[in-house]
């Protein structure tokens, strides 16, 4: 079931789409890009502080070891840990295990001699003598004043210049990429409207001459013939229609009167009588009186002539078309071949044709759309494959 609401079948809309769609996952993937950069300059920055920090942390040390190293001389007299104000140490023993420690945490990585943990740089370092039984000394200082806001800053700012200079290089590129779909569309939309100029002439010319002669007097093999030539020429003049009026509907004023639906769909009826007769369809109808809707009368003939079109070309020999007119809406059911559930979605897209079994460009649902968006219309397809398909039109 398909609800259409706000259905736009504009080309541009598309390319709007397949633009948004690029540029989203180019976006995505210059991100990734960038977070990696980003990742391996904070590890440069980071190293480089670190290297900075080597020199006086070392120091730090040697005046640690040296306190350590009086407290192992004089262990009898003092047994105090040495501290210091401007750091935190601890000291281990050969087998990792912790000895005494100010640190402010309980893990820390022996096998590093200078890291930054939690904004907070570590440095370790091997005891050439055992004092107090240890092996190592670890050095415990806060990581400089701003120096990860800084970075962030940095990051934050060349970060969005460049993300920004790759996404505008990647909007003009798809420009490009979308340049050859866009003329040809241009091309096709050209030979649409040079086809509708060149039918109008013709089409005209046998309708109006099969409608000048006497039917009464022809025998009945050249009637049979007529009736053909007046079903083709009738099928040809509603594809000049849709090509018309796909070329040409965004310069079509809407001229909207009050129209009886019920004499409208009866008209409609009579018009395709060839066509129901030409594939033996069995026609049923239940028109209400008293239906009216205030709508452009052409606008409306289309919209019907395209879904009874489209019930006649899909239809089975044999089969049945019933017409429903009711005060909330119109219905067409048929006994064609329907359309898969996947595939529902799409009928209404321009160019969407699922049977190449008949002929037909695939516009005539899209038409209906546009119409049906135009006046608020709510369009509802409903199909079995193989069983038929019901198109309900509500307002």
């Amino acid at each position: 079931m398909l609800v259409l609401k706000n259905w736009d079948i504009n080309l541009r809309s598309r390319e709007k789409k397949t633009l948004r769609s690029f540029l989203f996952l180019y976006a995505f993937l210059t991100l990734l890009i960038l977070a990696f950069v980003a990742f391996l300059y904070y590890g440069l920055e980071r190293d480089l502080m670190l290297q900075n920090q080597r020199e006086a942390l070392s120091n730090l040390t040697n005046e640690q070891i040296a306190r350590l190293k009086s407290l192992h001389v004089n262990l009898e007299k003092e047994q105090i840990y040495p501290r210091d104000e401007r750091f935190n140490s601890a000291i281990y023993d050969s087998s990792l295990k912790q000895i005494f420690s100010t640190l402010s945490t309980h893990k820390v990585n022996l096998y590093e001699d200078i890291y930054l943990k939690n904004d907070r740089i570590y440095f370790i370092k091997e005891l050439e003598s055992y004092y107090l039984g240890a092996r190592y000394i670890v050095l415990e200082v806060p990581a400089p004043p701003a120096w990860s806001e800084k970075v962030f800053r940095k990051l934050l700012g060349y970060g969005a210049l460049i993300f920004s200079i790759l996404v505008v290089i990647g909007y003009f590129l798809l420009g490009l990429l979308l340049r050859p779909m866009k003329d040809t569309i241009a091309l096709l939309d050209r030979f649409i409207k040079d086809t509708t100029h060149e039918l109008n002439t013709p089409v005209n010319a046998i309708l109006s001459n099969i409608e000048m002669m006497d039917l009464q007097s022809l025998d009945e093999n050249m009637l049979k013939k007529i009736k053909r030539i007046t079903i083709a020429s009738k099928t040809i003049c509603n594809l000049y229609d849709d090509l018309t009026y796909l070329v040409l509907s965004h310069k079509i004023l809407s001229q909207d009167e009050t129209i009886d639906l019920k004499l409208l769909l009866e008209e409609r009826l009579e018009y395709f009588s060839l066509l129901f007769e030409s594939k033996k369809i069995q026609l049923t109808h239940t028109l209400e009186e008293g239906v009216y809707l205030t709508i452009d009368r052409k606008k409306m003939t289309k919209l019907i002539d395209n879904i009874l079109s489209n019930a006649i070309k899909y239809n089975k020999i044999g089969g049945f078309i019933e017409v429903t007119l009711g005060q909330q809406g119109i219905a067409i059911k048929d006994s064609g071949r329907g359309i898969e559930k996947s595939q529902i979605n799409q009928v209404f897209e321009r160019y969407s044709r699922f049977d190449r079994s008949v002929g037909g460009f695939g516009i005539g649902l899209s038409i209906v759309a546009s119409i049906a968006k135009e006046y608020a219309l709510h369009v509802k397809l409903e199909s079995v494959l193989d069983e038929g398909t019901t198109v309900r039109i509500s307002w």
